[in-house]
């Protein structure tokens, strides 16, 4: 996953999840690097693993703990939780490092960065035995690199629409759209100057991804050669304009994003009818106004076609072993277990995520903003697998491009200028 920040609302850092805290406290590393895995005296070997702040509850990792170790008496796992600021240099510096950790929890956009060091282990030989042809492509593909599997998938968490169910029904709107034109009718007759159809700020980019990515274009692309932005690319253009139809159906800002100011405050007031979200963007609306308690549903960001959602960003965690790990059987027997069936299935029970198998979808059918994150990640897509990635969100010409093409600029001469930016940072 790109880091949470960037999947979540900056701002309120929607997770999804549990406290942390007690674990967090108990865990808290003062130091760069792991503390080395010892080999010595006869007990069990201790096996360090890099869990990130607040990705799932104190009560998941006591569970898996005490079930893994069960079975394996000879290891005794070790789970140190990780604070995302800050972890993208730590996480550098113990790959060159000697006495690294043997599992470490990235964000799934990250992987190719780290995996660029050489200091990652490939685990192409593994990917049948974990079952890899059952993984979400939006999820896998960000691990795999050159064709090479560096990350396995942990979970997932994609954007969905929130409504305000008491707005659609006084439009006379008696079921979520199905369709991108769908969506624009109904949005449209949402908007009513009291209500505002959709609440979508001007440079929310992921969601703009996952419309270019429907009409078959990407941010950016590489054919043998070096990477080049696509931005401008006709198919690209297309997603630009459904994005700027959609944007004038509400009062959201065209030149910040969704943290400025914060969607779900927006929300919270009342006279939104829908924000596009991950799920957990619910309960802190609720939490701003708990008279919209009840009063919120879900649905896919609709497709082209009706039965099909559209494409959307897949963020989310991947799990790597570094190379300096001094287990990497025993680190390997860790991911098998987080990543399987069982451990899946647990955890997107507890936590609401989507497992990282199509397969297991079923497992949160029972819960409705959930229900339809999974039914959108089916179509889930990652950002462009390039180790300069980060530096192009750092800078964002996509933001900016957005804005420019809402506030009157040319598009095309806008998107050229973009994809051009985009085309440097990638090859620099």
């Amino acid at each position: 996953m790109t880091n949470w920040s960037g999947l979540i609302e900056v701002t309120v850092k929607i997770r999804i999840i549990a406290g942390l805290s007690a674990l967090a406290a108990a865990a808290a590393l003062t130091s760069c690097s792991a503390e080395p895995s010892s080999d010595k005296g006869d007990g069990p070997r201790k096996i360090t693993v890099w869990i990130m702040k607040d990705s799932v509850t104190e009560d998941f990792l006591a569970r898996f703990t005490k079930d893994f170790e069960k079975g394996r008496p000879d290891l005794d796992l070790d789970i140190q939780i990780q604070e995302w600021n800050g972890i993208g240099e730590k996480v550098t510096a113990a790959l060159a490092s000697n006495d690294a950790p043997d599992v470490i929890e990235v964000g799934n956009t990250q992987v190719a960065q780290y995996s660029a060091s050489g200091g990652v282990k490939d685990l192409t030989g593994k990917v049948d035995d974990l079952r890899g042809a059952d993984w979400l492509p939006g999820l896998a593909e960000p691990g795999r690199i050159d064709g090479k599997q560096f990350g396995v998938p942990w979970y997932a968490a994609n954007r969905v629409v929130i409504y305000h169910k008491d707005h659609f029904a006084a439009a006379g709107v008696k079921e979520p759209p199905k369709t991108r034109d769908e969506w624009l009718a109904i949005t449209e007759k949402l908007n009513t100057g009291k209500v505002q159809g959709i609440y979508l700020p001007g440079q929310n980019w992921y969601t703009l991804a996952g419309f270019v990515w429907d009409e078959g274009g990407d941010l950016a692309v590489r054919t043998g050669g070096p990477w080049k932005g696509a931005l401008d690319s006709p198919e690209a253009l297309r997603g630009m304009e459904f994005y700027k139809k959609l944007q004038a159906l509400g009062k959201g800002p065209k030149d910040s994003d969704e943290a400025e100011p914060p969607q779900a405050e927006v929300f919270a007031k009342g006279d939104v009818a829908q924000v596009v979200a991950v799920p957990g963007g619910a309960k802190i609306i609720e939490e701003a106004n708990p008279e919209l308690a009840g009063k919120l549903g879900f649905f896919p960001v609709p497709g082209d076609s009706a039965g099909t959602p559209g494409a959307t960003f897949t963020g989310g965690s991947d799990l790597i072993i570094p190379e300096a790990s001094a287990h990497h059987d025993a680190a390997y027997e860790v991911v098998k277990a987080l990543a399987g069936e069982k451990w899946q299935t647990d955890m997107a029970k507890t936590m609401s995520y989507v497992p990282n198998r199509t397969s297991l979808a079923s497992v949160i059918q029972d819960n409705e903003g959930t229900a339809a994150m999974a039914a959108a990640a089916a179509q889930g897509r990652a950002t462009p697998n390039s180790p300069q990635w980060a530096a192009v969100e750092a800078a964002n010409p996509i933001k900016e491009y957005m804005t420019a093409v809402l506030t009157g600029q040319d598009m095309a001469e806008a998107a050229k200028a973009a994809s051009g930016s985009i085309t440097k940072t990638l090859n620099s």
